[in-house]
């Protein structure tokens, strides 16, 4: 996938590349799962990843996670729950890509009686910034992790970053046995 940036056409845009989990300051490793996790917290990170929309701007946090699966069996992340918990205990659950185009709401109707104009005046559409394909594109959308590969993508959460916050993920199964993972807690200390 290509970002979206000025006027370059898709095509000629260089693609999203995070890297592999293990050049992430924040990251953690259980039974040979690493697990690392970026807040896409500054203008210049979140270009990268998201072209001229800022999800930040929006009261939305996107936090990059990265799995690199090195044990022998795939992994079924289909149950996986990703929190971002708070310092003082405040758990948030990730809000899904899709489902950001409509934080902001649709256009009220006109109310009866109001101003009105016998001549048709043409106004321009104002676009959700949260809509665009970046946002639910870049999602992390992965249920099936195969052995000795690796998955990437955002999740999304409703806050502004906080000091000491840190990411929360379980229900990560082994697929043959069906067996859980333990929980992750990864810091989420700047992005690299």
């Amino acid at each position: 996938m290509s970002i979206a940036t000025g006027a370059l056409p898709a095509k000629d845009l260089p693609k999203f590349q995070p890297g592999p989990a293990s050049a992430f300051p924040n990251k953690q490793t259980v039974e040979k799962l690493t697990i690392a996790a970026a807040p896409y917290d500054t203008e210049e990170l979140a270009q990268t990843a998201f072209g001229k929309t800022n999800p930040n701007r929006y009261g939305v946090l996107p936090v990059l996670v990265v799995m690199q699966n090195d044990s022998k069996g795939a992994l079924r992340l289909s149950e996986m729950e990703v929190r971002y918990v708070t310092l003082d205990g405040n758990r948030m659950e990730a809000t899904p890509g899709q489902d950001l185009q409509y934080l902001f709401g649709g256009k009220r109707p006109r109310q009866p009686g109001g101003p009105t104009s016998p001549i048709p005046i043409p106004r321009g559409r104002s676009k959700n910034p949260m809509s665009g394909w970046e946002i639910d594109g870049r999602a992390f959308a992965v249920k099936m992790l195969p052995a000795g590969q690796a998955a990437n993508g955002f999740f999304y959460f409703q806050t502004v970053p906080r000091e000491g916050a840190q990411l929360y993920i379980t229900g990560i199964q082994e697929a043959a046995t069906g067996k859980e993972l333990f929980y992750v807690e990864i810091p989420l200390k700047g992005a690299r």
